[in-house]
């Protein structure tokens, strides 16, 4: 009876270990893939947090890039205009200015006309129109032709407006004939002589349209005196 009794338990605590065993078995089995999955799942953030940094990087370096780009054309253009701007201001400092060419040019009696051409200018403008470059374009010829030469430029304004305003206007006015002629034709400013700028020399009555339209011009004229091996004409030139 105790034998059978004995038997009975190894039986039972045999069968107890093979259910256990069973059962972790059973249980590995099923989660064995939920952790490869996630595994995988972390696997796979980790990589797309590494993509979206790389492109990240990417995108703030090329955001750089093209800053620094624009950054230096922008210091291209800005010193592109001030030597523009240099250029001009030396190019009328080096014009002269007189009430007339006796009192700034020596040996004046040695010089003849060679040529002359005026612009006329719009309304309170003082830009060159294209006709206004096409005339210069033309007159640059006789320029390039003459050995030894000045040229005077009169700038002159209607009489609408005060004394000023106009000698400043006539100024800008004559300023850009002597900027488009030393800029494109190396015309050097130092053979310039503006003469007798304002509104006190007309060329026509100011009490109609057409006389006032004649008088918002500047008159170029060319003299040479034919010697090239002369020195500069001027004080002291």
């Amino acid at each position: 009876m105790i034998k059978a009794t004995l038997g009975l338990c190894v039986a039972t605590l045999a069968l107890a270990g093979m259910t256990g065993c069973t059962t972790k078995n059973y249980t590995r089995k099923q989660t064995a893939p939920l952790v490869d999955h996630t595994n995988q799942l972390e696997q796979m953030t980790a990589t797309n947090n590494r993509n979206v940094r790389d492109v990240d990087d990417r995108a703030q370096s090329g955001i750089k890039q093209a800053q620094g780009a624009a950054d230096t054309a922008t210091q291209s253009a800005q010193n592109a205009t001030k030597s523009a701007g240099d250029a001009e201001t030396a190019a009328n400092d080096a014009v002269h200015r007189a009430d007339s060419l006796d009192a700034v040019v020596k040996g004046l009696d040695n010089f003849r006309p060679m040529g002359n051409v005026t612009v006329n200018f719009g309304f309170n403008k003082a830009d060159l129109t294209k006709e206004d470059k096409e005339q210069l374009d033309n007159f640059s010829q006789q320029i390039n032709s003459a050995k030894n030469y000045i040229l005077a430029l009169t700038g002159g304004t209607d009489s609408i407006g005060s004394a000023q305003y106009n000698y400043d206007l006539s100024d800008r006015r004559a300023y850009a004939v002597v900027q488009y002629l030393v800029t494109k034709y190396n015309v050097p400013a130092r053979r310039i002589y503006l003469i007798g700028i304002g509104k006190d020399k007309e060329v026509a009555p100011n009490n109609t349209a057409e006389g006032r339209k004649q008088n918002r011009r500047v008159e170029v004229q060319l003299y040479s005196s034919g010697d090239q091996n002369a020195t500069n004409p001027g004080s002291g030139q």
